[in-house]
């Protein structure tokens, strides 16, 4: 037998990183962000996502599920805004997760919540609905955004207003970002609003923008324009089909990374 022969074949390289958890918040029963530590070659969009995940049980396979990232693409961690389902796969592990755990990241960012993915248009639309506003965390953090259009709106939908993560943040948080914010100040708006309680801007977004309150609350004329307009979509399956539908009668026009369009939303999170 030669030495080549009697070599043993190189290791498979892992197709995820173990990456370290920084730190865990829990905004309701039912909501929790965490942060982990970026590797030095990883790279993304703002808007992509990645798949999360920890091992099998049992020495089983690991659990993974893809998430929007956060942070911003030059933001130095990784923030990640998750829901706990009770018996979840993963959430109700990843629920106890805590500063110094190891939890399992996909090496491939991907998604259409990108701005690569629109033609230039003066105001941006980031419409979600619960956890959806994880990617608009990291588009409204990027200084491109702010270089490409004049307005950014944050929309974002819940059932109490508990859930309304980050809102402190996107209302005046933002305003001390080093790097944009004075832009955020001078072009961010934020709009909550609530489904299941009284709130200053009751109901679903969807109905805020069929009668037009959406616009009157924010002094802008009815409707979306082709002309002036981009929006990005992100949430429940529900809103994402009966906002692209109304988008389409206003005559804007679906993108991808491929062919940029009018609207995006992304297709992985909704079937």
């Amino acid at each position: 037998m030669t030495d080549v022969a009697a070599a043993s074949p190189p290791a498979k390289a892992s197709a995820f990183h173990e990456l370290e958890v920084l730190w865990v918040r829990h905004w309701t029963d039912q909501l929790f962000s965490f942060a982990i530590a970026r590797p030095e070659d990883f790279r993304f969009r703002s808007g992509e996502f990645v798949m999360i995940g920890l091992p099998g049980e049992d020495g089983g396979k690991p659990i993974l599920r893809a998430y929007s990232i956060a942070s911003p693409g030059w933001a130095e961690e990784l923030e990640f805004l998750s829901i706990k389902v009770p018996d979840g796969p993963l959430t109700s592990r990843l629920v106890n997760i805590k500063a110094g755990d190891t939890v399992l990241m996909g090496k491939k960012p991907t998604g259409t919540l990108v701005l690569d993915a629109l033609t230039g248009g003066e105001r941006l639309w980031l419409i979600g609905t619960g956890t959806g506003l994880a990617p608009w965390l990291s588009v409204a953090r990027d200084p491109d955004t702010y270089s490409r259009f004049g307005h950014v709106v944050v929309c974002h939908t819940v059932r109490h207003e508990a859930d309304l993560t980050y809102r402190d943040f996107l209302t005046s948080g933002i305003h001390d970002d080093p790097l944009i914010g004075e832009e955020a100040k001078a072009q961010l708006t934020y709009y909550p609003t609530v489904t299941r309680e009284p709130f200053v801007h009751p109901g679903r977004i969807t109905d805020r923008i069929k009668s037009g309150a959406l616009f009157d609350d924010l002094g802008l004329p009815h409707g979306f324009s082709p002309e002036r307009d981009r929006v990005m979509l992100c949430g429940s399956m529900a809103m994402i089909k009966e906002t692209g539908e109304l988008l389409e009668t206003f005559g804007l026009k679906e993108g991808s990374n491929a062919e940029p369009g009018d609207y995006v939303l992304e297709r992985a999170f909704v079937g």
